[in-house]
């Protein structure tokens, strides 16, 4: 689980691929949509590589990445991809939820990079940027597409995501996992309505969600859960926290973690303006505890702790708990064997 948590907090690092996206002739059109994606953009580029790989002084446990979109409409008001939209020249706010970049010839681009010569068939990460199953995955197929590819190279792979349109796929992805090691992991980060709504307008109700973790688990996909963000004095009660532990473990979640929201600079801003709007009275509170972009590693190690304590309160569950820094600098590689199962349990793997 701990590539799924150095994923959510590092992504922003892999903006080096980036800067080249606009040039003239990978530019190809702008389309506007119609229908269910009325108000949004599409721009259409030509990438020249999809496979992309982490910056070496990153500290995560996978090297190579795929990001078929840019910008993302989940619209979450503290996502952290945001800033990586500014590297194409466009705004973090509405151009991010709206504007989105398609890398139209990812497919074909995967297909011809695993089959290189050059290509090793290391693990690659999918949704360390922005979510591959958002909603234009629903008019592009991409994500699809690049199952298939990898499903057929024998690439292991594995995707996190917020959206049950992964279940649309639950062919290519048990096909794909025949024949190589695939794995899923869901970010939910909470079961509060009122909350959701607030900051995740654009995600599937999460109890949604909770259903998609035990469907990929039914059909023999593993799929954890990613409690990320919880967020202070919103999502972080003991009930709530509770709430949300216990539906995933009782789904069958293999894995579950929690990470407290984490705002870098410039989501900072952008985060804190929509809380001045929607509420206000908690407003003050963020500005003081975030005046950095990580809460105290203590309050980290203490919200793990209750999440590894209600985990283990759910009957038949026996999990396993790993304590790390928030910002894991001691986390387990990729990859890393699941604990031996006793007979009629599921064990539980809580990543901190």
């Amino acid at each position: 689980m701990a590539d799924v948590q150095f994923r959510w907090r590092r992504a922003e690092e892999e903006a080096s691929e980036a800067p080249a996206l606009f040039d003239a002739d990978q530019l190809l059109d702008r389309h506007v949509g119609r229908g269910e994606f009325s108000g949004m953009e599409f721009l259409h580029v030509n990438a020249r590589r999809i496979i992309n790989q982490v910056p070496s002084a990153s500290r995560v446990p996978f090297r190579w990445t795929i990001n078929a979109y840019r910008g993302c409409s989940h619209a979450c008001s503290f996502c952290f991809a945001r800033p990586t939209h500014e590297y194409l020249g466009l705004g973090i706010g509405e151009d991010f939820e709206r504007r989105i970049v398609v890398k139209v010839n990812a497919v074909e681009r995967v297909a011809a990079e695993v089959a290189a010569r050059r290509w090793s068939g290391d693990h690659i990460a999918m949704g360390t940027n922005t979510d591959p199953y958002q909603r234009c995955e629903g008019k592009y197929h991409l994500t699809r597409g690049i199952v298939r590819v990898l499903g057929a190279a024998k690439n292991p792979f594995s995707i996190l995501t917020k959206s049950t349109l992964i279940l649309r796929d639950l062919d290519v992805l048990s096909e794909a996992a025949r024949h190589a090691e695939v794995r899923c992991n869901f970010s939910i980060g909470t079961l509060d309505q009122d909350v959701w709504k607030l900051t995740e307008p654009g995600t599937p109700h999460p109890r949604h969600r909770v259903e998609a973790v035990r469907r990929l688990n039914d059909a023999g996909i593993p799929c954890g859960v990613l409690v990320a963000p919880v967020l202070p004095g919103l999502s972080d009660g003991d009930e709530q926290l509770e709430e949300v532990v216990t539906a995933c473990v009782e789904a069958g979640a293999t894995s579950v973690s929690a990470i407290a929201l984490h705002l870098r600079p410039g989501v900072r801003d952008h985060f804190l303006a929509s809380l001045r709007v929607t509420r206000p009275d908690l407003a003050r509170d963020y500005e003081r505890r975030y005046r950095r972009a990580y809460l105290p590693a203590t309050e980290q190690r203490a919200l793990s702790a209750r999440v590894h304590r209600f985990a283990a309160g759910v009957p038949g569950r026996e999990p396993v708990h790993r304590s790390h820094d928030m910002r894991g600098a001691e986390a387990p590689d990729h990859g890393h064997p699941a604990p031996a199962r006793r007979p009629g349990s599921r064990q539980l793997g809580l990543g901190f």
